[in-house]
């Protein structure tokens, strides 16, 4: 009985069918009951009794079959565990689309590391379960935990926050994987080094432990280690300096007052993992970023032939570009900067397109970051054209605990309206691939309609130029960006004030 009564809640939308076909069978009985009890029936009378049968016989089998719909829509998102909870602007076609696009999607490369890569994929895998992201390990020379001691592990925090954001449920997942045994036999061992350890036992391969995992905590795509030789990453600054631990790198350049020349990784013919190459070259897109440029971006292009094998793949290369600067690392760079450096250490050839933020920023979260010695990354996008980079501007900023973020979401459909433009230029307007990824599009473009556009700011450097320039962003905020510099003025001249007087005193 309760599954009978849960067709009557208003989330399945079924009660305005079945109350149709309810009023269809009235007017029919109703009909049948006239021409019964009549004794003599007119003209007018035959006609009221025929529109009764009609509109009973049409209000029914309208009714059956929107209940049938319904029915398959409430199966679709039953069994679709991707489609996002309370979503009520889902039809049949759509939750079909969704359920094909996974399993047919692009085949899509996300080449990087840390949150930048772990962004992507969070909102690609709602378009295709086709994702290979591969991941830097870089944290070799840092002092291991006590579990990869225990376990004799690689360092594999990178590769567990990836398979956490591929998975449908990443809060369990996350909380899964960073169990740490507080006693017992067990005690400061975690349950992921543990998982990770098991597998690698039974499958004898690291890479192939890392593939089956997939099946067995249920995530969409697969994860790939870009080597597994022990590598460490190095820097040669300006100034001459290497740098050969990967931590102290943005420490060393900001107390040197110097720039990063270049980043090596060593040994330097390290080979990639198993699996790396061929998924480069099957795939339909390759994404390069968003990340720590020198650190999480860069090393690993420089594993031996990664690079190479991007320049000969016929897929579309996106590179994400970072939306503020990093200390120590990326300080004053422009997106042409991102570029330049990326085209430096791996050629020419390794990108298409650069997505960038257009987003609005409120300027109280870019005066927090100013003081962390951050900025908006500058927007010098004739340079960029001049590198022969298609660019896109996209809104992809957002504020997640108090912190500028990339939306997933935008990302992701940045990168599949782009692979969706390349295929209409093909003329493959007919093909499923760009019915189902067009379809999903669509759906995300009517969800935002009700939605506040996400915030949006645009760089200035403090020189002549771009002092003249008026943009939007200062007009909108032209009041509190100066309530902000007079505060600011207000907390230096007491602060002055007071030590005067503790002078004095």
């Amino acid at each position: 009985m309760k599954g009978f009564f849960s067709w009557f809640k208003g989330s399945t939308k079924m009660k305005r069918w079945l109350f149709l076909v309810l009023i269809g069978i009235v007017l029919v009985c109703y009909g049948v009951a006239s021409i019964l009890v009549a004794k003599e029936i007119s003209f007018i009378d035959v006609g009221k009794i025929i529109l009764l049968f009609v509109l009973g016989f049409t209000c029914t089998i309208l009714g059956i079959v929107f209940a049938q719909k319904r029915t398959l829509e409430l199966l679709i998102e039953a069994s679709d565990l991707r489609l996002e909870k309370g979503n009520k602007n889902v039809n049949v076609n759509s939750l079909i689309f969704n359920k094909k696009v996974y399993d047919k999607g692009p085949n899509i490369v996300v080449i990087g590391g840390g949150s930048g890569l772990n962004t992507v994929l969070r909102g690609l895998k709602n378009y295709t379960s086709n994702i290979t992201a591969i991941v830097t390990i870089s944290d070799y020379g840092k002092l291991p935990s006590n579990s990869r001691k225990q376990l004799d592990l690689l360092p594999l925090d990178d590769i567990k926050e990836s398979l956490v954001a591929l998975s449908y449920n990443e809060q369990v997942m996350e909380g899964i994987l960073n169990l740490k045994y507080e006693k017992g036999m067990l005690k400061n061992l975690s349950f992921g080094d543990i998982y990770l350890y098991s597998m690698k036992e039974l499958y004898g391969d690291f890479t192939e432990s890392i593939e089956r995992s997939k099946d067995v905590l249920n995530i969409t795509g697969r994860v790939l280690p870009v080597t597994l030789d022990e590598i460490k990453i190095c820097a040669e600054l300006e100034n001459g300096m290497v740098v050969e631990e990967k931590e102290k790198i943005p420490e060393i350049v900001f107390d040197k007052v110097t720039k990063i020349n270049r980043i090596y990784i060593s040994p330097s013919n390290c080979v990639p993992a198993p699996g790396v190459l061929e998924a480069i070259k099957n795939a339909d897109a390759i994404i390069i970023g968003p990340g720590s440029l020198y650190t999480n971006v860069i090393p690993n292009l420089l594993v031996k032939n990664v690079s190479k094998t991007i320049k000969e793949s016929k897929a579309i290369k996106i590179y994400v570009n970072n939306i503020m600067t990093e200390p120590g690392q990326t300080d004053n760079y422009s997106i042409s900067d991102h570029i330049q450096a990326i085209i430096d250490h791996a050629g020419e050839g390794v990108i298409d397109y650069c997505i960038y933020d257009t987003g609005e920023i409120v300027p109280e979260y870019i005066r927090k970051y100013n003081r962390e010695g951050q900025d908006l990354v500058e927007q010098d996008i004739q340079k960029c054209k001049d590198k022969g980079i298609k660019l896109l501007q996209r809104k992809l900023s957002c504020i997640i605990d108090e912190t500028i973020r990339h939306n997933p979401k935008a990302v992701a459909e940045a990168v599949i309206q782009i692979i969706c433009d390349d295929l209409k230029f093909r003329d493959k307007q007919n093909d499923p691939q760009y019915i189902m990824l067009n379809s999903r599009l669509k759906e995300e473009k009517k969800r935002k309609k009700n939605t506040k556009p996400i915030f949006k700011v645009k760089n200035k450097k403090n020189t002549a130029k771009h002092a003249k320039r008026t943009s939007k962003f200062n007009e909108k905020y032209k009041d509190r960006i100066q309530s902000i510099k007079e505060t600011d003025k207000n907390i230096v001249k007491n602060r002055m004030k007071q030590q005067k007087d503790n002078m004095k005193k």
